[in-house]
């Protein structure tokens, strides 16, 4: 049977409007076009920073760019396939139980690998808004809100979970988090009352660095009502850049100290050690200085928390 052109072409285009309603919620869809019974059948649609986007209601193959919203979905009982990490870095020694399997994409996510991997959402975040028109033509993408400085953990743990309809799972973590900081105010005694703790980072980029109340490691150091020096005490993120002369402004009773890039970290750590002013701070002479593991004390989730709370049971408890 003979067909017009002009036939064909109609029964082409509706072949193509079929394809797309089809494919819509696995994509940013065309709300115009796609009726409420698909959206609740098929995917559920989540506001985010880049807009709406229709996302699976139980998403399987999950990539994230950043490592808080990596550690997040981990805490909440969904394993991501791949994240956003330092390229040929091995992940931090708190995940490695954890993150049996996960691809790292690189600290710049690689689109390609990215599309290779066949993800069903990717949570990506707002430092990644230029690439989100390529991200969705991968998978459903949303877009986290990542500020500088970064949000307080809760916050962001929260949003993860309600991407992934986990908001109980999430309010669980947080309560368990705080039932850990009474049990460490309780193993410390009055002791936190009187011991300033001293926290540092040596970095190459921004030198020696301090934690104020608005960084996380800040914000738990105050949960469990311990002391700060006096130069680590104001309403501040970080303080960066701390001159030799200045050394004084990491001096306590206790100093947690670790170091970013693992070779020049380990070199700068190894001069500051040799630094004569290093050797008369108080810390220092009472052998009170604890190296640790800036993966986990400098980082913005509920995983990393945890470890820092560890740690703190591990040198003032223990």
């Amino acid at each position: 049977m003979r067909i017009s052109l002009r036939r064909f072409i109609y029964l082409l285009l509706l072949a193509v409007l079929a394809f797309t309603l089809t494919s819509a919620c696995s994509r940013n869809i065309n709300y115009s076009i796609t009726s409420p019974k698909q959206l609740r059948e098929d995917c559920q649609v989540v506001q985010h920073a880049m807009g709406k986007t229709c996302i699976p209601r139980h998403p399987q193959q999950v990539v994230t760019l950043w490592m808080a919203t990596f550690r997040s979905t981990l805490a909440l009982g969904t394993k991501p396939i791949a994240t956003a990490w330092y390229a040929g870095d091995s992940f931090p020694e708190h995940l490695q139980d954890k993150a049996d399997g996960v691809e790292n994409i690189g600290f710049q996510p690689n689109l390609e690998r990215i599309l290779l991997l066949k993800p069903d959402l990717i949570l990506s975040t707002t430092r990644f808004k230029n690439i989100y028109k390529q991200l969705s033509d991968i998978a459903p993408t949303v877009v986290l809100d990542n500020p500088s400085p970064p949000p307080p953990w809760q916050k962001h743990l929260e949003d993860v979970a309600k991407v992934l309809d986990k908001e109980l799972e999430s309010k669980q973590l947080i309560k368990d988090y705080w039932q850990r900081i009474e049990q460490l105010k309780q193993a410390l005694g009055d002791r936190r009352l009187q011991m300033q703790v001293s926290v540092a980072t040596v970095d190459r980029t921004y030198g020696i660095y301090t934690y104020g109340i608005k960084h996380p490691t800040g914000a738990l150091l105050n949960d469990v009502g311990l002391q700060r020096p006096p130069a680590q005490s104001g309403v501040f993120f970080t303080k960066d850049r701390i001159s030799q002369e200045n050394l004084s402004d990491i001096d306590g009773d206790v100093l947690f100290l670790s170091y970013r890039e693992e070779e020049a970290g380990k070199k700068a750590i190894e001069r500051l050690q040799k630094d004569p002013l290093w050797q008369k701070l108080n810390v220092v002479q009472r052998n009170r200085v604890y190296l640790v593991d800036s993966a986990h004390w400098y980082a913005f989730d509920i995983l990393a928390m945890n470890a820092v709370i560890d740690d703190l049971f591990k040198y003032l408890v223990n």
